[in-house]
């Protein structure tokens, strides 16, 4: 009994009675796994942490800030990233080819494979057509996207975000086996059940999916040490800001360079997998690869910090965000508007406010918590303009491709040129990282999310405008002129198999262009689910960032009348048109909140309300500015 009260006072006491907690019962926390260095202006929190405190506004305001080293338990989780990104991209770059077109014939007899070798045409196996395979194609996509919802609840409420990823493995790996039962060769001699088999198969991913992309993405930022704003003195005798905000920038570029390699090593291995071998190896590799998360999960679970489950806490929000939302009603638009801007706009529903009447049996949280969770709801609103991104961005998975065949693309298949969005978002990782971003913190230019996504939205237009233009070419310099691709004959000419003489490799302007946007709007919202949701409720926040993919998707059905020609050149004009005005509409909306973003990160920081002087008041640094660690507050 005496031990499981010492484990209470623990969890329930505040960071300086924790550190007491630590000394007088001689335990040290388990730490990780000696940090990468990577970088020489980061910081290891375990030579930093003893001698650290929260910074006063004067020292946030001159002293410079630095990001902490990352962990090798953050670099383990992006392992497993990287092997569910190959195995997913991998699988699903041939689900096309594997749906719409038959097994193809070679020296008069059928592939069994489907794999077409030294053909010129494309490799098949079931030959439903280009409609039966869009529509599985765009539902794929779709319901992976949706899938995080769930995953996320069930990781925030039930499980945890450890648990609810080893899940995520689970449903993806048999959902990756049944892929590569459906294309072995005597089951594609029944082309309804290979189908039945296929469809099963990627439901079953999407769970997986759903489960692996909401918690992976947020499970990695737990492994952050300092959760706050932090001063530690270098080697050289200066004082620097470890600033979480700049860990999690430099981290989630980090982890989108892994979703990268995974997305360009699946891509480019599969095509050529399935066009010599077939596809059922063009499943099996992806199969072998998701087995990869498996031992490093395993091994790294005594060393993840992992957040318990909170059974009340997407209860809790949506009971505080109605409450809030009928105190604060009027049919008076002026006064509503009004009212919502207030800064007392959440006070109705802060328990320290509120007398003992008032209170609602579940409010058993802190006023804290209603901040956070104001905070969240901010973020949610800043995810609702991002389908106008997404819609410029699934460009590159389907009319991109398409436009590729109506150029000089000599002997190389069409899907490989949707590869070099990958390897730039790779280059520019490292551009961003060791020089654009470090660069504008060393000169005091705060470069912040919004800003971030604001700039994303323009260059997601720029690689719209480059690929309008470069279609008025094709329609130009070939000899059906809007009608390339179509199968027709226009003065003796068959326009199924004539082409632009322009070289494919044109589009790698709008490759480069949608990859900077990447960088800078996608990394970014990731970013933001992280540093402005609840702690509690982050893989939430993260399942509705994801969801804003799924929207796009189903919105761009309502543009598939433009993807044909000879409209294409409209389609890529109106896109562009959309996601200029939704940076302008982004930053009219959010400015605001961009002249905020410290003073919001700030919220929930220990000493983030105390003066100066207490943060010299030698109350306890070293652990109370790092996280507490889950394995010594949890048996």
């Amino acid at each position: 009994m005496a031990q499981e009260d010492s484990k209470a006072v623990a969890i329930l006491a505040n960071q300086t009675q924790y550190n007491e907690h630590l000394r007088s019962s001689e335990k040290k926390p388990r730490r990780f796994p000696a940090a990468f260095k990577h970088m020489k202006d980061d910081v290891d929190p375990f030579s930093a942490g003893e001698q650290g405190y929260f910074p006063s506004d004067e020292e946030r305001m001159t002293l410079r800030r630095v990001p902490e080293k990352l962990s090798w338990a953050i670099f383990s989780i992006g392992i497993c990233e990287l092997a569910e990104r190959f195995s997913f991209y991998g699988a699903t770059q041939v689900f096309s080819n594997f749906v719409n077109r038959p097994r193809p014939y070679i020296d008069g007899h059928v592939s069994a494979s489907g794999a077409a070798k030294h053909l010129n045409t494309p490799s098949g196996a079931l030959g439903l057509g280009t409609q039966v395979a869009n529509g599985l194609v765009t539902f794929n996509q779709f319901w992976c996207y949706i899938t995080p919802l769930l995953g996320a609840y069930v990781a925030d409420v039930y499980t945890n975000r450890f648990n609810a990823l080893c899940i995520g493995v689970g449903f993806s790996m048999v959902g990756h086996i049944l892929l590569v039962v459906s294309a072995i060769p005597t089951v594609l001699d029944d082309s309804h059940g290979s189908l039945a088999c296929f469809i099963i198969a990627m439901i079953i991913m999407g769970f997986g999916t759903g489960f692996f992309k909401s918690n992976c993405s947020v499970l990695i930022a737990d492994q952050i040490r300092f959760k706050q704003q932090t001063v530690v003195t270098l080697a050289t005798g200066e004082k620097v800001i470890i600033d979480p905000a700049l860990t999690l920038q430099r981290l989630y570029l980090w982890f989108y360079l892994m979703i990268n390699i995974g997305s360009c090593a699946g891509e480019l291995g599969m095509v050529y997998a399935e066009k010599w071998v077939g596809f059922w190896l063009a499943y099996l590799l992806p199969t072998l690869v998701f087995t990869i998360p498996i031992p490093v999960l395993w091994f790294g679970r005594n060393f993840y910090d992992v957040s318990p489950p909170n059974g009340s806490v997407l209860s809790q929000a949506v009971k505080a965000w109605g409450l809030v939302i009928r105190k604060n009603w009027s049919w008076n638009p002026v006064r509503l508007i009004r009212n919502a801007q207030s800064p007392s706009y959440w006070d109705c529903v802060k328990p320290s406010l509120l007398t003992e009447s008032e209170r609602r049996p579940w409010m058993g949280y802190e006023d804290v918590w209603i901040d956070e969770l104001r905070r969240g709801i901010k973020a949610c609103a800043i995810f609702l303009l991002f389908p106008l991104y997404w819609l410029c961005y699934n460009q590159i998975v389907n009319n991109l491709i398409v436009q590729a065949g109506q150029m000089n693309i000599g002997s190389t298949p069409s899907e490989i040129v949707s590869v070099l969005d990958p390897i730039f978002v790779i280059i520019f990782v490292f551009v961003f990282n060791t020089g654009v971003y470090p660069l504008m913190t060393k000169m005091k230019l705060p470069f912040t999310p919004i800003k971030r996504i604001t700039v994303g939205f323009f260059f997601a237009c720029a690689a719209m405008i480059w690929s309008s233009v470069l279609q008025h070419y094709i329609y130009i310099r070939n000899p059906c002129g809007n009608r390339v691709g179509d199968d027709i004959v226009i003065n003796g000419n068959n326009c199924s198999t004539s082409y632009a003489n322009i070289s494919v490799w044109t589009q790698a302007g709008s490759y480069a262009l949608v990859a900077v946007s990447e960088i800078l709007a996608s990394v970014t919202s990731m970013e933001i689910a992280v540093l402005m949701a609840p702690n509690n409720m982050r893989s939430i926040i993260m399942g509705v960032s994801l969801f804003t993919t799924a929207f796009a998707s189903a919105i761009g059905e309502a543009f598939t009348p433009l993807s044909v020609n000879p409209l294409f050149v409209v389609n890529y004009a109106v896109l562009a048109g959309l996601a200029f005005v939704g940076g302008i509409l982004f930053w009219i909306f959010f400015y605001k909140l961009d002249r905020k973003q410290e003073e919001m990160n700030l919220i929930g920081q220990q000493g983030s309300h105390e003066t100066k002087e207490d943060s010299h008041s030698g109350r306890e640094p070293s652990l109370s500015l790092m996280e507490k660690p889950h394995t010594d507050l949890h048996p």
